[in-house]
């Protein structure tokens, strides 16, 4: 790709920018909304609030996944909530997650998103994919041995193996990720949940061919993703862009909803470091991409020293293991219990404990809250700024000054070259979920 200017998909669809939309700033409908969607599931038996480890299922944050995904529409997330809960107890994805085999998960972990143990200027974690690695052989030798998948779990047969595997990392997003990082309160808004991730998508060493072997796959985890983990992804920033990416794109496009799509920064080599470092502090971006964070793909998470001013270890442990982990609410604090089974042995061992931030009230703030005027003058900064161009719910995302745009309505950026080359598509090749 050229050296240009920094892309930003622009769509017509609403976004809700951090905090809006999320616990402590609802407007009054969509906290009325919410109020309708949790009484809704109740009368269903799909909710029950969040009982021993349900963090990421059955809590006010991940309803509010599903509501900003239909962009308030009570019916639709129902639909889509419901279908998601029916396809969770199909496949017992939290018996999965808590017995897989501690080898299959690093096997899985080594070919995703990788969390780096770091966040962004809003607290929000920040993943790392590199997709060369998922080459043809690789994949192969991957698919052989998900089919061979070690867990207590038992499964529905109309998920693919390699694809259940993929959403135990779904599981550790939700179940520990995010926990951990709504429990660190060094950032703005320290009592709003943090529900999603950022992700810098290196596609650098890519080759047509080898985007098209892994178009089939992607497609179908990239659209399970939208269906059941609805609005877990915030900014995605691509790096590496090849001359035939609008070829790709072509495809990408379709398998992500209007808000997903919305949120993707295509970045130049020129551009890369300054706009990373204007939504992630330089010691928070691996090296590789203009930072200081010695992070390389496949190592663990380095953490934040921060989280050392919060943590409580528990029974000799004074790091953070590898593998499945899950937090329990313990009232004022969360328990970390570390799971899978290692050596045919289930792991189930209390590592730590954190102490929360102030809860959330039960009736939600109607407002959303300025920026805190105690924040550093530079942390507020950039806290703004790394909202331009984020529209409000309702508007058109406008892009930042010097900013061009790639408009998802306008081929003269990026035509669907693939149609030429793939006449007669499937059904599922349009790449849009199905509306439950």
């Amino acid at each position: 790709m050229s050296e240009g200017p920094v892309h930003r998909v622009i769509s017509a669809a609403e976004v809700y920018s951090f905090p809006q939309g999320h616990l402590g700033h609802l407007t009054d409908l969509e906290a009325n909304a919410l109020d309708e969607f949790r009484k809704l599931c109740t009368e269903k038996n799909l909710y029950s609030g969040t009982k021993k480890y349900d963090f990421g299922s059955h809590d006010d944050t991940t309803l509010l996944r599903f509501l900003r995904a239909r962009r308030f529409n009570v019916q639709g997330a129902f639909q889509q909530y419901k279908d998601t809960e029916e396809w969770r107890a199909a496949n017992q994805l939290e018996t999965l997650y808590e017995t897989i085999d501690l080898q299959h998960f690093e096997e899985t972990r080594r070919l995703y998103p990788q969390w780096t143990g770091r966040r962004d200027k809003r607290g929000i974690p920040v993943y790392i994919f590199e997709v060369k690695h998922l080459d043809a052989k690789t994949m192969a030798t991957y698919e052989k041995s998900a089919a061979q998948t070690h867990s207590k779990a038992k499964t529905d047969g109309n998920t693919a193996p390699k694809l259940l595997r993929l959403f135990t990392l779904y599981e550790n997003l939700t179940r520990y990720v995010l926990p951990l990082s709504t429990a660190m309160t060094d950032r703005p808004y320290p009592t709003t949940p943090i529900t999603q991730s950022n992700n810098i998508v290196d596609i650098s060493g890519v080759g047509l061919k080898q985007f098209w072997n892994l178009r089939a796959h992607m497609q179908s985890a990239s659209q399970l993703a939208t269906a059941h983990y609805p609005e877990t992804l915030d900014r995605i920033f691509i790096i590496g862009a090849p001359y035939f990416f609008p070829t790709v794109w072509g495809w990408i496009k379709r398998w992500f909803d209007p808000i997903t799509t919305s949120k993707i920064f295509i970045l130049s080599p020129s551009d890369m470091k300054s706009t990373l470092e204007s939504f992630i502090e330089p010691v928070n971006i691996p090296k590789k991409y203009g930072g200081e964070l010695e992070f390389n793909w496949c190592d663990p998470p380095v953490y934040d020293p921060a989280l050392n001013d919060v943590i409580t270890w528990k029974n000799g442990y004074e790091t953070l293991p590898t593998g499945p982990m899950y937090w329990r609410d313990k009232g004022d604090h969360i328990e970390l219990e570390a799971v899978a089974a290692a050596d045919g042995k289930q792991r189930r061992d209390i590592v730590a404990t954190v102490r929360k931030a102030a809860a959330v009230a039960e009736t939600e703030d109607k407002t959303t809250e300025e920026v805190p005027q105690t924040l550093p003058p530079a942390t507020a900064e950039a806290i703004n700024a790394g909202s331009a161009g984020q529209p409000k719910p309702g508007s058109y995302v406008v892009a930042p000054e010097g900013i061009a745009t790639i408009s998802l309505q306008d081929d003269k950026n990026y035509t669907d070259v693939n149609e030429k080359q793939d006449a007669a598509p499937d059904a599922s090749a349009t790449g849009e979920v199905s509306k439950p």
